[in-house]
């Protein structure tokens, strides 16, 4: 198979319909590089190859793009679905080799995710197309496509998930020691001695920890007017109470006889 194709369906295609949309309306399709930019909405840059195989002969061509993916260099390895298969997640070739069979059969161009495992252990994510074509001067059946590498889109995704997650627990550990500090500065005790106060107020109406130090001191701060006491900080964990569950009633969220003094 010729390492260069002498057509890209894709770029066929959209030449074909600017001719059919544009030329016949009368109406101008030319833009700007930044107005593509803001209609495509480009991001992050992802290293995108292109594939084709002939089915008949089974030849393969890839651009470099998809060598370097798979963690391979052009003279390394002929192009093949042994090799790919053999950088394939164990977990994904099932999936992908029902949807592509099923896209095929019926036709149609096809898309699919799957993950692939370097020769440096490490899995990447990758988005295949594909659309089967016919040379109609051969006859000979082809699919083509493009392989884009996605893994770090994945990788930008987690680390806000992350980030999210540390910010949350800071934010949440922030008030819970907000909170112990008022109990330890009211009663006189050590932070010890203060978070157990909080924890058993939580344990009594089954509130998380942060929950009960975010309703006391929103009850405090519904009270500063008349200064920071040991009956204004008991009225406040007093107030700490259940939080009501989108399905049903929760028995443990179920508030329970408070002890009589605190």
């Amino acid at each position: 198979m010729s390492p260069v194709k002498q057509s890209d369906p894709v770029v066929e295609s959209c030449a074909e319909n600017g001719v059919k949309n544009g030329a016949a309306n009368g109406t101008p399709l030319a833009l700007s590089a930044g107005d593509l930019v803001d209609a495509l909405g480009v991001g992050t840059n992802l290293l995108v190859g292109r594939y084709c195989v002939e089915l008949a002969s089974g030849d393969w061509w890839w651009s470099d793009e998809v060598y370097a993916m798979h963690g391979w260099k052009r003279h390394e390895v002929e192009p093949s679905l042994q090799a790919l298969r053999s950088r394939k997640h164990p977990d994904d070739r099932a999936r992908m080799v029902r949807a592509v069979g099923d896209a095929l059969r019926a036709g149609r161009p096809f898309a699919c995710g799957h993950r692939i495992v370097g020769r440096d252990g490490r899995t990447r994510s990758l988005v295949v197309t594909g659309q089967a074509l016919r040379n109609a001067p051969a006859g000979t059946r082809e699919v083509a496509g493009y392989v884009v590498d996605v893994t770090p889109v994945q990788k930008e995704a987690l680390d806000r998930r992350a980030a999210s997650v540390v910010n949350h627990a800071f934010v949440s550990r922030a008030v819970i020691e907000q909170a112990k500090g008022v109990v330890a500065a009211v009663r006189g005790v050590d932070a010890g001695a203060a978070e157990q106060v909080l924890r058993d107020a939580a344990g009594e109406v089954g509130v998380p920890l942060r929950v009960a130090a975010d309703q006391m001191t929103t009850a405090l701060r519904k009270n500063e007017k008349s200064g920071l006491t040991p009956a204004v900080l008991s009225r406040a964990l007093d107030a700490i109470h259940p939080v009501e569950r989108p399905h049903g009633r929760d028995p443990l969220l179920t508030r329970r006889p408070r002890s009589a003094a605190r």
